[in-house]
């Protein structure tokens, strides 16, 4: 017989690590918020708890001058089980100071992640090995996304034909 897991948020309770559910998807998917600061010890936890897949990562504005958010899907994929478990992680963010520790050294997945919330955010994902634009041009200034972001009034097409 196997033995039943209890869901993530439960675990995190009963080992003393602070989090908040923000309540379940349609699917039945739990979203916890958990705090930046800890951030890199609780995804470690997960893999271990056997989120061995990061399905995505992404990011958004949350509201004008407020926190930014990078969310991670994780799945524990096994062997022999149709439906994987997933939970949802929500990691804010102050906006004057957006940064995060990257989980690019468990989930390989999340390089070009990352760097699109980067990007498009200026989410700073401490200790990714390559973090830099990946869509917009190295001189191009802000974070597109941002619900504060003024439009330049100018586009250059470069190379165009």
């Amino acid at each position: 017989m196997k033995k039943m897991q209890v869901p993530l948020s439960d675990w995190l309770v009963k080992h003393e690590l602070i989090h908040r559910s923000l309540g379940f998807d349609c699917r039945g998917i739990e979203t916890l918020q958990i705090k930046t600061e800890d951030w890199d010890s609780i995804a470690v936890i997960s893999y271990v708890y056997g989120y061995n897949y990061l399905r995505s990562q992404c990011a958004y504005d949350v509201a004008p001058g407020g926190f930014l958010a990078s969310v991670y899907h994780l799945t524990k994929i096994q062997y022999g089980i149709d439906k994987p478990e997933e939970v949802c992680i929500k990691v804010f963010a102050p906006r004057s100071n957006p940064q995060t520790p990257s989980v690019f050294w468990i989930w390989r997945s999340a390089d070009f992640q990352e760097r699109e919330s980067y990007d498009m955010l200026g989410i700073s994902y401490e200790n990714h090995p390559r973090l830099k634009r990946i869509l917009m041009p190295e001189s191009w200034i802000g974070w597109p996304l941002r619900k504060d972001y003024i439009t330049p009034n100018f586009y250059e097409i470069q190379d165009a034909h």
